[in-house]
């Protein structure tokens, strides 16, 4: 079968390289940009302003412009908008390529700090192009190392909206691929010299295979508090966490709501959508979508708020989803008026009138006219409250709609959402913030309980709740046609909830004891800190030896242990050490790993040597420089330290603003008379870029072949391998023995 499909591909007129690789570009050419029913469907429902409607096609017919964001909770991120700014904005502004003037990229005007930026390339262009080529693998470089995201403009609005503190507990209900899940992180870690926020990121997603793909973009940025979980987002377990001693139910202070939706406001990027659109797909989605977003109020804790949002502008999926869900909440949601939050961005106010169509254009205004027959498809839920008060008291126009024509970008729908009570149907309810007043207990009208409403008290998984909560009769039939989570490159009909059976079988996560042996050599070849947090370190097999050892925060390992049995957790937690088979020798089983050196650094107090920006030049450009390579200072605390793994700490000079201004902590080994950086292939193009140095790699591949990089596999990392896929053991690269003498 798969033959088949490569050789139906190969002998496509388009094939794969007329495609946009992930979504950068304007995708196959054949598709015509063009569709009738879209056009007719919102002409009729007014969303867009009087005379505007060509210039809304015509945006959409246009390939969506390159925006990428700068990860804003490292300290090098300045650095990075620095180098960006005076070298490659520099070099690409007044070319011309296939006939389009190329404009210096503008910053986002409503993201903070120039932290986000957009072009008026397409993504395609930059990817083919020879004039871009450096700028190209500047940004394929930096995504990598964790520095850069190229995201999507109007992506970036929801976790800006959720105003994150780095002591919140934060859900985020549907997560994959990521990119939103990154800025969640980031804002935890605004501050850097804390290496463990009291606040963590549970990020979810119901498709296995795209579980992976979020814990690719999650490990990037190398934090211990972050978990990727497996379930439907409509029925997602209840957790629970110990607390002064006794058990009790974890409710979230943040909550993302980013639905699967139709994404008829992504066709700029998926082309494909063009032919495929028609209104039944938000009539399939729009009960799923309003379960999860039930499923998600719930478990939001009283002073927290919401952020739901979709990459459609059907206010079936939209602004019917939010009315549905205040109305259900009986007083205990309210809409927040976020209009001053994001100054600089357009958008339209949320509509407080809305029609459906059928696939075949039929039109319903009211739910009373529509037929019976229908009733499996179009619920009442679908349709404004007749109740103009009630509708009024809603404040609908506090949604905010994006439209593309109006700062180019693509299409999106996002609503706030503040929890001032418990919800009604709620049978326990969560502690409330000494600054929230508490609420009446309300109990449940059973007219308006939730089909997807689960006991906050129950003890039953995430499984059984979906068994319990399945529908009945015909509407198991529409129910079968939703999806729970987000097709590659397309918010579309996921896959059918029987594939969330499937997957990998993760290997457990095993908590280290204070006196496990394996502390007994770390804590003296490293001489750790009374205060390093031992009881945080876990590993991934009860059997053996342990091969990697890796940190969570404090929080995170709470919400492990009480729920091993509830939740099916894919990855969590930062490597911070790896096993070197040759280590003991040199005094110590275990080396350290670059991806957990600003975690774990703050503990360690030996072993540690502080370089210059020529000590760090040489370090990342060499293979293997003898000790006398670096400058005085480096090289008299070389000599001091025994053979075995290091920290090399560059310190920011403040009177030297030639010179970078964060701090940079490498990994390194110190061999018998040589030094060198164990640094993955992209993080040290990083810094050398930081550090002025011209990078540029050929079509053969980068000349660092000791970089660290490794690959994810069932959530877990495997040895380093070199450039040539050839395993690079610890003995090779480790061994004191094996360096120059």
């Amino acid at each position: 079968m798969g033959k088949r499909s490569r050789q139906r591909q190969k002998n496509q007129p388009g094939g794969r390289d007329d495609r946009d690789n992930a979504g950068w570009g304007a995708g196959y050419a054949d598709i015509v940009k063009e569709n009738k029913l879209f056009e007719h469907y919102y002409k009729e429902q007014g969303l867009v302003p009087d005379g505007e409607f060509e210039q809304f096609m015509e945006a959409l017919r246009e390939p969506l412009p390159a925006t990428i964001r700068i990860t804003g909770y490292k300290s090098h991120a300045k650095e990075i908008l620095h180098c960006l700014k005076d070298k490659y904005f520099k070099d690409i502004q007044d070319l011309e390529i296939d006939g389009q003037m190329i404009e210096a990229p503008q910053p986002l005007s409503w993201y903070p700090d120039e932290q986000a930026w957009h072009t008026n390339m397409s993504r395609k262009i930059i990817r083919k192009s020879p004039l871009l080529e450096k700028f190209h693998q500047f940004l394929v470089s930096e995504t990598e190392s964790g520095n850069i995201s190229r995201q999507e403009a109007v992506s970036m609005i929801p976790p800006l909206l959720m105003k994150i503190e780095p002591h919140h507990k934060i859900l985020d209900m549907c997560a994959a691929p990521g990119s939103k899940t990154a800025q969640l992180i980031e804002m935890l870690h605004s501050d850097m010299d804390v290496p463990f926020p009291e606040g963590f990121v549970i990020a979810n997603d119901v498709d296995n295979k795209r579980c992976y793909l979020l814990v690719h973009q999650a490990k990037r940025l190398n934090s211990p508090c972050i978990m990727v979980i497996n379930h439907d987002a409509s029925c997602i377990p209840t957790l629970h966490i110990t607390a002064d001693g006794k058990r009790d139910i974890l409710f979230y202070d943040r909550i993302l709501c980013d639905v699967p939706c139709s994404g008829d406001g992504t066709m700029r990027k998926n082309i494909d959508v063009w032919k495929k659109w028609t209104t039944s797909n938000s009539l399939h989605l729009h009960g799923l979508q309003l379960r999860i977003a039930v499923r998600g109020v719930e478990q939001l804790a009283v002073g927290g708020r919401m952020v739901y949002s979709t990459c459609s502008l059907n206010p079936i999926e939209d602004e019917a989803v939010i009315a549905a869900l205040l109305e259900k909440s009986e007083g205990s949601l309210e809409l927040v008026d976020a209009s001053a939050d994001l100054p600089g961005l357009k958008w339209m106010p949320g509509v407080t009138s809305w029609k459906l169509m059928t696939k075949d254009g039929q039109w319903f205004s009211d739910w009373a006219a529509v037929p019976t027959s229908r009733h499996t498809q179009i619920r009442p839920t679908m349709f404004p409250p007749k109740d103009a008060e009630k509708l009024a008291n809603m404040h609908l126009e506090r949604c905010m709609r994006i439209l593309p024509h109006h700062q180019n970008t693509g299409g999106f729908f996002v609503a706030v959402l503040f929890k001032k009570a418990p919800m009604p149907w709620n049978k326990r309810y969560p502690k409330v913030r000494k600054d929230v007043p508490t609420a009446p207990s309300a109990p449940p009208d059973s007219d308006n309980f939730p089909e997807s409403s689960v006991d906050d008290g129950a003890e039953t998984t995430g499984d059984a709740q979906a068994e319990n909560e399945a529908p009945k009769g015909a509407e198991a039939a529409a129910a079968a046609q939703e999806t729970s989570a987000k097709q590659d490159g397309v918010c579309g009909p996921p896959p059918n909830k029987k594939m969330k059976l499937f997957g990998y079988k993760e290997d457990p996560f095993v908590f280290l004891t204070e006196d496990d042996p394996v502390f007994t050599t770390i804590q003296s070849f490293y001489d750790l800190s009374p205060d390093f947090p031992k009881l945080n370190v876990l590993t991934r097999t009860h059997e053996g030896k342990k091969r990697h050892l890796y940190m969570v925060s404090k929080e995170l390992r709470n919400v492990l242990l009480n729920n091993s049995e509830r939740m099916k957790v894919i990855n969590t937690g930062v490597k911070v050490w790896s096993r070197n088979s040759d280590g003991e020798e040199f005094g110590c089983a275990f080396r350290l790993a670059q991806e957990g050196i600003y975690t774990v650094q703050p503990y360690i107090r030996s072993r540690m040597i502080t370089v210059s920006v020529e000590d760090v030049k040489v370090l990342l450009t060499q293979e293997n420089p003898y000790l006398s390579k670096l400058q005085d200072e480096a090289h008299a605390q070389a000599k001091k330290i025994g053979m075995g793994s290091i920290v090399l700490k560059y310190i920011p000079n403040p009177n030297n603003p030639t010179e970078p201004q964060c701090p940079i902590q490498l990994c390194g080994w110190r061999g018998k008379t040589s030094i060198r950086a164990f640094v993955p292939r992209n993080e040290r193009l990083h810094y050398l870029r930081m550090l002025g140095v011209e990078v540029f790699r050929d079509k053969q591949g980068l000349g660092n072949k000791h970089g660290d990089g490794e690959k994810e596999e069932k959530g877990q990392e495997e040895e380093p391998k070199d450039d040539n896929g050839e395993e690079t053991t610890e003995d090779k690269c480790e061994n004191g023995d094996e360096e120059k003498s």
